[in-house]
């Protein structure tokens, strides 16, 4: 299901050290990797040679640190705005995943600071998962999947079971959090779901693959619960669903009421303490 990866650099961050671990994750192995460094455009031909020789420098370490076979991994170095060249070169290798760091800015700062990570997530279709300067990325074996009916949330439950089949001792950690509009919040319950629910299906599906699966409920603010969830469950990958709602006629612009903080994706993207994997549904 994840067969080439685009993996974008800076030279800062841990989108590189995400890879790798990444990489030891048995059903990721034989995954090709294209790495991808942008430049952006100067003001004059001596600072765009500059540029480019340090973005072949970035290439060149960041390669050199994945250490992988010379067979499975690529690069490209570009020139242009680095949200749309990603997108770009998203779609030319018809990438499965997107790896890219993130400094975790708030609201009106992603805009403000013209945020690459979150314009990429706005305009591309394909999974994205998110590094954020400021967490320390683990070993993956406890993979957590915020549950409900959508079918965003089933493909990132396709997503998980993916990468867990075949880790010994994975497991899976399905939530499901119940809105409370006051913000109160409550105890996190560890829970045998209905089999009828949108938790008991999902692990009906984890059982074909031999996944080990536990499932917890709480209530209180979506975002909230979601982030202290994956914190309290010493949570080491979080994928969340993100239902699409533009129009097919609006997919080329970058949807502002998400971008400014209205989304859950958006918060959970800021606040979680460990990597995070977006996806909407399968296309």
């Amino acid at each position: 299901m994840i067969e080439k990866i685009l993996l974008a650099v800076s030279g800062l961050g841990h989108a590189e050290e995400m890879l790798k671990t990444l990489k030891e994750v048995p059903s990721i192995q034989s995954a090709k990797v294209t790495v991808l460094h942008v430049v952006s455009a100067q003001s004059t031909a001596a600072a765009m040679t500059d540029k480019w020789e340090e973005g072949g420098k970035i290439l060149a370490n960041a390669i050199q640190s994945l250490n992988l076979d010379p067979s499975q991994v690529s690069s490209i170095l570009r020139q242009g705005d680095p949200k749309d060249v990603v997108c770009q070169v998203a779609d030319e290798i018809d990438a499965d995943l997107i790896i890219m760091g993130s400094r975790g800015l708030k609201r009106l700062q992603s805009i403000l600071s013209n945020s690459v990570s979150q314009y990429v997530f706005q305009l591309s279709s394909r999974p994205m998962l998110l590094v954020k300067d400021d967490i320390y990325v683990k070993k993956i074996k406890r993979v957590m999947v915020a549950m409900d009916n959508s079918d965003s949330a089933k493909h990132c439950l396709s997503l998980a079971l993916f990468l867990l089949r075949d880790i010994p001792g994975g497991q899976l950690i399905l939530t499901n959090v119940t809105t409370d509009l006051r913000g109160k919040t409550s105890e996190i319950t560890e829970i045998v779901p209905d089999k009828t629910s949108a938790l008991g299906s999902a692990v009906a599906e984890a059982q074909k693959y031999g996944v080990q699966t536990r499932c917890f409920t709480s209530s209180g603010k979506l975002g909230e619960e979601i982030c202290r969830l994956a914190e309290e469950l010493n949570t080491d990958l979080l994928l969340l669903g993100s239902p699409d709602r533009r129009p097919s006629v609006a997919k080329s612009f970058v949807d502002i009421d998400r971008l400014i903080g209205a989304s859950l994706s958006d918060y959970v993207r800021v606040n979680a303490t460990c990597p995070v994997l977006l996806a909407r549904t399968a296309v």
